[in-house]
């Protein structure tokens, strides 16, 4: 058993996660721009979190620790990090001042940080900030999950973090690990996870973007670079929705800020090799950048109105569909009575959805009705629901039998709603504020929006950006000042 404790210290040191740990949750960890490849801002179950349990109580603010640096970016998550001290779980932020701070979110405390620039490249404008714009980034499936829907727990842990003890001197016996020239178990093939690749024991990474345009990949335990950074594009661009998928990373620029073209970016991790896309007319629209079908097609929204389907790592153009008039998020991709469609709003408030088969023209389209941002989750009866924000607040809009959207609710006023994220079938929404207002963060019933808990005058400051990330039974939330907060259901030590 010696050996197995040599394989856990180097988990530990390189930030290796055994393979079922890294493809065993069901894509809950927030790994990207909207949890997913998909865009869907959707967990889909959470040991703790539902309708009963916010009505119960118990669910409360945790912790807040300030970064040096303005405007934090939507934490990354990390639920079961594998180390020497047993499982752990960890967050990942990025700030504008090209610096990457990891957490301790169990323990609510730094773990480790570091400036990945040497200097801090500053804009000229509100639409070129410079800094560090895009969010980080872990390694994304493309693959919808097996089931949908809302479960009864699982898909996080609802206890303090443990392990297995064996005899002394012989380490932990929990960890699912095969040693060299050990047979496994018989049983069928583990499933190999479209446009994720085959489980496999590998080094995990954080990625991050610098504001010198150079391409980061840090080990998630202690934040060390096993090799030098990747020149990936220009220096102080306007980066959003980095997003890595089959060692290739993706993300979109906007504004022309750094003299770079507005467009979607792929870079080949291994090779170092470059490829862009650009529209022909306008720029790429979404905070969240382009999204990802389940074959790895990337599609991306822009501002001519086009909604652009292209091939992985090529960013050949397949199709498209042109909507006549500008739109205003980034794509979203679900599943329906197995198809793959997406949905995206333009700018006369309208939601369009469409089949991914055919682009040509949208299976249903919304009254005209102010829509920005979307995001999207299917309840326990099979009903697929779209969440968008409106100038004061949210919408919510779900799907007829007919594949026609049917209005749903209207949630209470907000001051610049940012993205709702749905957990375990509760919809958290972030009212922003603004420089005279601070953020509220409040939990709602999916099914009628009438509000379950708020988090009162907790944040002391507004909130620019995406909005908040979750998983594991808590909720991060950055605002402004460089303050990152979570609120959740406490666990024990």
């Amino acid at each position: 058993m010696r050996n197995l404790s040599a394989i856990v210290a180097a988990c530990a040191f390189f930030g290796v996660e055994p393979a079922s740990a890294q493809f065993g949750r069901g894509g809950n960890d927030w790994v990207t721009s909207g949890a997913d490849a998909h865009r869907s801002s959707w967990v889909r179950t959470d040991p703790k979190i539902s309708k009963a349990g916010l009505e119960k109580g118990g669910f409360e603010f945790l912790w807040k620790i300030k970064i040096n640096s303005n405007a934090p970016s939507t934490m990354m998550l990390m639920d079961r990090y594998i180390g020497y001290r047993g499982f752990r779980s960890m967050g990942y932020v990025g700030g504008s001042s090209d610096q990457v701070v990891a957490f301790d979110t169990d323990l609510g405390r730094i773990e480790w940080q570091k400036r990945i620039a040497t200097s801090t490249m500053v804009g000229n404008s509100p639409n070129c900030p410079g800094g560090m714009t895009s969010n980080l980034a872990r390694t994304s499936s493309t693959a919808f999950p097996v089931s949908g829907g809302i479960q009864g727990g699982g898909g996080g842990r609802g206890g303090p973090a443990k392990s297995g003890v064996g005899e002394p001197n012989e380490g932990a016996v929990t960890l699912p690990v095969v040693l060299p020239n050990q047979p496994q178990q018989a049983g069928p093939p583990r499933p190999r996870p479209a446009g994720g690749g085959p489980p496999r024991r590998m080094p995990n990474y954080v990625y991050a973007i610098s504001s010198d345009g150079l391409f980061h990949s840090m080990y998630v335990s202690n934040g060390e670079e096993p090799k030098p950074a990747v020149p990936f594009l220009p220096a102080k661009t306007n980066a959003s929705g980095l997003i890595v998928i089959d060692e290739f990373a993706y993300v979109s620029t906007s504004e022309g800020c750094g003299g770079a073209s507005d467009g979607v970016w792929t870079l080949d991790i291994a090779s170092g090799k470059v490829a862009n896309w650009q529209p022909t007319s306008g720029g790429v629209v979404g905070a969240m950048g382009p999204a990802f079908g389940p074959d790895g097609t990337v599609y991306a929204a822009t501002q001519k109105g086009d909604l652009v389907a292209l091939k992985p790592k090529t960013l050949v153009v397949k199709s498209k569909y042109a909507s006549g008039q500008e739109l205003t998020s980034s794509p979203l991709i679900f599943q329906h009575k197995n198809k793959t469609m997406i949905a995206v709003s333009s700018q006369d408030g309208s939601l369009h959805i469409l089949d991914a088969a055919s682009l040509t023209t949208a299976v249903s389209k919304t009254p005209v009705k102010a829509a920005g941002s979307i995001s999207s989750w299917q309840d326990a009866s099979g009903t697929r629901w779209f969440l968008t924000t409106t100038t004061s607040g949210i919408s919510a809009w779900k799907l007829d039998g007919n594949g026609s959207l049917v209005s749903g609710w209207t949630s209470r006023e907000m001051i610049s709603p940012l993205t709702p994220t749905i957990l375990n079938g509760v919809i958290f929404a972030v009212a922003g504020g603004n420089r005279t207002t601070p953020a509220v963060l409040y939990a709602l019933d999916s099914a009628t929006g009438k509000e379950l808990w708020s988090s009162g005058n907790t944040i002391t400051s507004y909130v620019k950006g995406i909005g908040i990330s979750g998983s594991g039974s808590q909720l991060y939330v950055s605002s402004y000042d460089g303050n990152v907060y979570a609120f959740g259901y406490p666990l024990e030590h």
